[in-house]
């Protein structure tokens, strides 16, 4: 388990210096790679951004990959203390890369696939300054309960889901829409008929728009 996060990196295109950070989070079992060709398809949206994919801070339990927590438990509160630890890592590589790039602590995106959507909604919204965009692709809400009294910001979120995704079921992405609803976070939500677990092109393109109006 590393004490920092590793990534990996894109960008900017416009080749000039960083004047935003969006960060990937990988799914379980995948790792930093798995997400950085998401960049070059979101670049006309942030030329100016530098884009890292980051490494889950744990082995995944295969041997392959890497984790954010493990789920051979997913009782809730299971799962709750593991995406408090995740975000506790995923906070300070936010941080560090911030300061490492001389950029204003809101000139930054979160976008995460999977457990990694789990992390980046868990975290994103409890930042106590708030990220331009969360973008959460086939992910879900982890302790919704404790989000109205964590809630730190209202940053806008995107949710993507395919409504055939046999592993975490499109109905996730519905309940957490309605929780960040009813706690007045701007939503914007797109539910993909015939889609799997995965991202296709009607979701890379919502999300190059919400990059774009994230920075104009």
């Amino acid at each position: 388990m590393p004490d920092v996060l590793e990534a990996v990196h894109w960008g900017p295109a416009s080749k000039g210096t960083p004047k935003q950070l969006v960060v990937l989070c990988h799914g379980l079992g995948a790792d930093a790679y798995d997400l950085i060709d998401l960049a070059p398809s979101w670049a006309d949206a942030a030329p100016d951004a530098l884009f890292a994919s980051v490494n889950a801070p744990d082995e995944h339990y295969s041997g392959f990959g890497r984790q954010w927590w493990a789920v051979s438990d997913r009782r809730p509160e299971v799962m709750a203390d593991g995406v408090r630890r995740a975000a506790g890592f995923l906070n300070a590589f936010v941080d560090a890369e911030l300061v490492r790039l001389g950029l204003p602590a809101d000139a930054y995106a979160l976008m995460g696939f999977s457990q990694g959507a789990m992390t980046v909604l868990f975290t994103g919204l409890r930042r106590p300054v708030a990220p331009r965009a969360i973008l959460a692709f086939s992910g879900a809400l982890i302790a919704p309960e404790t989000l109205a009294v964590e809630l730190r910001n209202k940053a806008p979120v995107l949710l993507v889901h395919g409504e055939a995704d046999g592993q975490v079921p499109v109905l996730r992405s519905r309940e957490a829409e309605a929780v960040l609803r009813a706690a007045g976070v701007p939503i914007e939500s797109l539910y993909v008929p015939n889609l799997g677990h995965g991202i296709d092109d009607a979701g890379i393109a919502m999300g190059s728009a919400a990059l774009r109006r994230a920075f104009p």
